[in-house]
């Protein structure tokens, strides 16, 4: 692990410029070290024992990272066998932290075999633990979560990359936020608390796993992320990210329900890449939020998650975004662009391509009806407003699900036509009444399609298509694309 830092070498071959990360992206490698921490507590199957929780790492790993020069890193080890009185080894291999900060250019290296756990005080993730005011951090709002925020003392993330360039997370390690233990000083978890909020739509005060804010250049690399309790990681107002052969799993106990835990989040940044990565989580897998504009989304696989999603907020428009090369495996949607008449703006030129689906509720959504709801509507709510989202540019291209779900092609009304290009997209055993479209023009070209659209105020261009002599021959192609989660 005392390699060079490589971000920009290779491009990847063969993608349009126009929709895509603007930069050449490579693999990235491991800095060399500026300081290697040993654990000191010891996990049972992703467990802390009551001793090693009194005490947390946070002073430390904070300090290693607030000493080390850029281009290095700080790294999490495990630590030197201790015998038990059984005359037992074990060997430590954990880490508990509150809240940390990275540094200009320094990247923090989790070690294969060594877990980075967050502590479940919530004081630990105070932004101002010097307030008189009552911490809301992990506490219900008799507040509806549609008003503006109160005042007070709420979360901050397990990590923050705030205004640093170059800082980076790597390593073979884990992360693991802990988002189903009991929150200290309570009598239920923080997914408990999410889902308790839900019902009449409170706000609640949780904590993310890692926010990034202006944090230009920043990577995530072959580290995997576990059970956060709110989004796993949330990139904004960010000029080049990159996440590669990154690893998120939530809920790790698969009976666990873990509201609100999007994959990766990125928002009202530029050139993003997030490549060779397995994400299954409890919301959305990849979420692009407003503002958002030259995305590369390659060779991942999505297991449980609500799949490829652009919003629920578009007001300040998201464009030129490429996913090629995706598996979705049991996600409720496939291709999903949700906003609505409150939220919505220009979403414009997207290319999905070579994607394979199984066990998808809804393979394509496109909808201007986002209601709140784990998957869309087929019809119009009528919520009113003046933000009307508008779907222009979108391309299709040899996406195939090898089981039949449903398709909602729409825009909101005639001055807000959702304009979509269609190539060889295959839905397995769709029945007529399963194609849901209106106030959409849809151009058929290059290979057939087996969806027929029909609609109000739905055009239908056919242009010269190479038909398909067989759909069957097209659908068993995506049949070895399907991998366990790594």
């Amino acid at each position: 692990m005392r390699r060079a830092l490589v971000i920009s070498i290779l491009a990847f071959a063969a993608t349009p410029l126009f929709a895509q990360d603007t930069r050449t992206v490579s693999e990235p490698q491991f800095p060399p070290t500026c300081a290697v921490l040993e654990a000191g507590r010891i996990s049972d199957a992703g467990i802390l024992s009551p001793e090693y929780e009194k005490t947390t790492d946070t002073a430390r790993i904070q300090k290693a990272l607030d000493e080390c020069s850029p281009g290095h890193a700080v790294e999490l080890s495990r630590g030197k066998i201790q015998i038990s009185t059984l005359a037992m080894q074990f060997i430590p291999n954990a880490f508990l932290s509150g809240a940390l900060e990275l540094r200009e250019g320094v990247t923090l290296l989790i070690d294969k075999g060594v877990t980075l756990y967050a502590s479940r005080d919530p004081k630990d993730f105070d932004p101002n633990p010097g307030a008189d005011s009552k911490l809301l951090c992990g506490t219900i709002s008799e507040t509806p979560g549609t008003d503006p925020t109160p005042p007070g003392r709420q979360c901050k993330p397990l990590i923050s990359v705030t205004n640093v360039k170059n800082a980076a997370i790597m390593g073979d390690g884990t992360i693991d936020r802990r988002g189903g233990a009991k929150i200290i000083g309570h009598d239920y978890s923080w997914w408990q608390m999410a889902r308790a909020a839900e019902p009449k739509q409170l706000r609640y005060y949780s904590v993310r796993l890692i926010i990034a804010t202006h944090a230009d250049g920043f990577i995530l690399y072959r580290i995997t992320l576990h059970n956060s309790p709110n989004f796993h990681v949330s990139v904004n107002n960010t000029a080049g990210f990159t996440a590669w052969g990154v690893h998120l799993q939530t809920p790790t106990i698969k009976s666990a329900d873990a509201r609100n835990t999007d994959g990766i989040d990125p928002g009202a940044s530029t050139n993003i890449t997030i490549a060779k990565s397995w994400l299954d989580t409890g919301d959305d897998n990849i979420a692009i939020k407003q503002g958002t504009t030259h995305i590369s989304v390659l060779d991942n696989h999505f297991y449980n998650g609500h799949g490829m999603s652009i919003g629920s907020e578009t007001f300040a428009g998201d464009s030129f975004l490429l996913v090629d090369g995706l598996t979705e495996d049991h996600t409720t949607s496939g291709i999903r662009i949700k906003s609505n008449a409150t939220r919505g703006g220009l979403v414009h030129d997207l290319t999905y391509r070579n994607i394979c689906m199984r066990n998808v509720l809804i393979p394509i959504a496109i909808s201007p009806f986002y209601n709140n709801q784990t998957t869309e509507s087929f019809t119009d709510p009528n919520i009113p407003g003046d933000r009307i989202p508008d779907y222009k540019n979108i391309t299709l291209q040899n996406v195939i699900a090898t089981t039949p779900g449903d398709v909602l092609i729409a825009g909101k009304d005639a001055a807000h036509i959702t304009e979509i290009k269609l190539d060889g997209v295959i839905i397995n055993q769709i029945k007529p009444d399963q194609i849901h479209a209106q106030f959409a023009h849809v151009t058929l070209q290059g290979r057939s399609t087996n969806l027929n659209f029909i609609g109000n105020n739905v055009t239908v261009d056919a242009r010269a298509t190479i038909p398909n002599a067989n759909f069957d021959a097209e659908i068993k192609s995506c049949s070895t694309k399907f991998l366990p989660m790594q």
